[in-house]
């Protein structure tokens, strides 16, 4: 795995998870980086939700430092907007670059009160650990009901030599992204302006992030943030910036993939095509009422063809279509044409729906362009048991 130059990352345990696994992650730039974002839409965002989208307009998108902590949300608190404001002062103090050039964020149980002494007495301990070699450690300290390990990289040749990218991300419950639990934080070394970063970084979230889901609900802390600090000298122009956002779009795609597949009590990685639709946006209304069903869900979980679910659930999405004009496919067999039942082995389709992989298709006969993939995971028992006892 090759990493981006000139980016530093540590980690540890400072008490704020009930179980002894480190709890805060830093990631710095070793000089000012344009930084871009995306948020929640959740109403009851957190408070470093909030300090972020300030701190990145007060630097004019140029940010240094990236500090989370795990076990904690600092969502609905008094004290909230005081802890998140103390860890960003005290941290800018330790590495000596000014406070709207870091960038918050927290993941974990809403509305318990934060003691924001457990990050600030450890903050000179974290930034003495600094290392390029600790960059797993960093994915690592940010989940939480995660399963495994979330990282993907990239590397592209343009001209001028060759630029890395990096990303990690968390996430596996209250996941339905919406960017605007789910925190990404991906990095390069290209050189890259800060309204140039903010325009890709929309765009590849629209095609990954905004295209996953793994039970409807949006988290008040969603977070994605961005960073390009030129370390490789590298000044992307003309196609070669393009081909930069297209490798951008491809590893969120893939970090994307990999919160639905280890989604909570999750069996299988769901991936939702539908096309034939009169516009992309309404593609993926459908694709994502099909996803967030439970009744959906949990057929798929049971190897269960039952096609009628998702056409259940494409006719609540409120676009128009007439049920003639339906095809769906499961693993590629068909199982609806024209809005009715074909013939199909259900022994070999239920054996196919037994892989870990599930593709479901859903097609208009038409002349509708429109077309939307989506990412999802079944529902098993597990996730109830896991919410079930989530803050105890």
């Amino acid at each position: 795995m090759t990493l981006p130059l000139g980016y530093r990352y540590a980690t540890l345990y400072a008490g704020i998870r009930k179980v002894a696994k480190d709890d805060l992650s830093l990631i710095v730039s070793d000089s000012p980086a344009s930084a871009a974002a995306v948020f929640t839409q959740n109403k009851a965002a957190a408070a470093p939700v909030k300090l972020g989208r300030k701190n990145l307009a007060a630097s004019k998108g140029i940010a240094r430092a990236i500090i989370t902590n795990a076990g904690n949300a600092n969502c609905a608190t008094r004290t909230g907007d005081k802890v998140a404001n103390e860890t960003v002062r005290a941290l800018a103090k330790a590495l000596k670059i000014p406070a709207n050039q870091v960038l918050p964020a927290s993941t974990g149980v809403i509305g318990v009160e934060l003691d924001v002494t457990k990050i600030t007495t450890n903050l000179p301990a974290l930034v003495e650990a600094l290392s390029p070699d600790k960059f797993d450690q960093a994915a690592d300290a940010i989940l939480t009901t995660d399963l495994t390990r979330k990282v993907a990289t990239a590397s592209l040749s343009v001209k001028g030599g060759v630029i890395h990218i990096a990303g990690m991300t968390k996430g596996s419950g209250m996941i339905q992204p919406l960017m605007a639990t789910t925190l990404a934080y991906i990095v390069t070394d290209a050189v890259i302006s800060p309204a140039d970063l903010r325009k890709m970084l929309v765009k590849a979230t629209d095609r990954s992030y905004n295209c996953m889901s793994v039970d409807g609900d949006t988290s008040t802390n969603d977070t994605v943030y961005l960073l390009a600090n030129g370390a490789s000298g590298i000044k992307l122009a003309g196609q070669d910036k393009a081909l930069f956002a297209q490798a951008l779009t491809l590893l969120m795609e893939d970090l994307a993939r990999q919160i639905a597949r280890d989604g909570e009590g999750a069996k299988k990685l769901i991936t939702i095509e539908v096309a034939g639709t009169k516009s992309d946006k309404d593609a993926l209304r459908i694709a994502r009422q099909i996803a967030n069903s439970p009744l959906v869900k949990t057929a798929i979980a049971g190897s269960d063809p039952n096609w009628g679910r998702i056409l259940m659930a494409a006719g609540n999405a409120g676009v128009n279509f007439e049920v003639p004009q339906v095809d769906i496919n499961f693993q590629g067999m068909a199982v609806c044409r024209k809005g009715v039942a074909v013939d199909f082995s259900e022994a070999e389709l239920t054996k196919l729906l037994d892989e870990p992989d599930v593709l479901v298709q859903f097609q208009l006969r038409g002349p509708g362009t429109g077309q939307a993939r989506f990412f999802t995971c079944d529902f098993t028992e597990g996730y109830i048991k896991i919410n079930g006892s989530y803050r105890t």
